[in-house]
């Protein structure tokens, strides 16, 4: 549990770390003592288990039949990938040496849980935008236990037994599914539509998330998010955030009232907010986003 820079990484902040994480296929413990989520793999799907078994050290038990060498393999791809461990921290955490509000973070917090596929944090923001919460809780558990595939892991497990689906099955569900199942409202027809463009090849979204900055700024990075469907500006900064792209904040109906409240101001322009958090440079939105979650990741 080291980030590519050898920063620690906390595993329970990370488990914590956005709402997202605790939904289908995701099952975290009571005090984020362990994660069970269900993997796409080899065409079929699989159940984890992963527990930090000593400090610093992830354990991932494959649940099931013993599995083969190639899905050992693109097992462990995936929780690297869904624990960020390609990237490196240890810059920002030298910025914040001496930050009273985010110094905290030093010990190993900031890294966001990600999904194991671009396209589950695409389609999963999409079912972020412009409900409530239970809005989303509903599309996205739909969507696993409707459409993806099935681990075989035990019959009693609901959603929690089916990796969140592939584009192919997304694309390729009626859609009366996202009408009266999932009860997507015009996100259907965007979740329908990604799926086809993933599916078919006309846009690489696995590519766009592994890109780095020196071959793809943040500006691109943006612009290409922009032009998928049912994604505006508030969906494109929370995929970058969750694609290790931190420069943009993350401002819904959420973050700016809780930021106010924290501060103890009524009012203020999102430019002042933005304002507030420029001098973090490239991860202005990962410290806007630490300083949302402080108290919790503190308690």
């Amino acid at each position: 549990m080291r980030g590519a820079g050898g920063e620690p990484v906390d595993f329970r902040a990370t488990l914590g770390s956005h709402g997202l994480a605790r939904l289908p296929p995701n099952t975290l413990a009571e005090e984020r003592s362990w994660l069970e989520t269900t993997l796409p793999v080899n065409g079929g799907a699989r159940r984890i288990v992963a527990r930090e078994i000593r400090p610093g050290t992830l354990g991932v038990e494959i649940l099931g039949r013993a599995p083969s060498a190639r899905t050992r393999d693109e097992i462990a791809a995936a929780v690297r990938t869904m624990f960020a461990l390609v990237d490196d921290l240890s810059a920002f955490y030298a910025l914040l040496e001496n930050d009273d509000d985010l110094g905290y973070a030093r010990r190993g917090v900031g890294r966001l849980l990600r999904a194991p596929t671009a396209f589950e944090e695409v389609a999963r923001t999409i079912c972020t935008t412009n409900c409530a919460w239970s809005g989303t809780i509903r599309m996205i558990t739909a969507l696993v236990e409707g459409l993806g595939a099935y681990a075989g892991s035990g019959s009693k497990l609901g959603a929690a037994g089916h990796a969140f689906p592939s584009a192919q099955a997304v694309a390729d569900a009626p859609e009366k599914f996202f009408r009266d199942v999932a009860r997507a409202g015009y996100r259907g027809a965007y979740l329908r539509k990604l799926g086809a463009m993933v599916a078919g090849g006309e846009v690489e979204l696995e590519a766009l998330r592994s890109a780095p900055r020196s071959e793809l700024s943040d500006d691109e990075l943006e612009r290409q998010l922009l032009a998928l469907p049912g994604v505006g500006p508030y969906a494109a900064a929370h995929v970058m955030l969750l694609f290790g792209r931190c420069s943009r904040l993350v401002l819904d109906s959420w973050t700016r009232p809780t930021y106010m409240e924290l501060v103890g101001k009524k009012k203020m322009t999102d430019k002042a907010i933005v304002r507030r958090f420029k001098r973090y440079g490239s991860d202005a939105g990962l410290a806007f986003w630490l300083f949302l979650w402080k108290n919790r990741h503190e308690a």
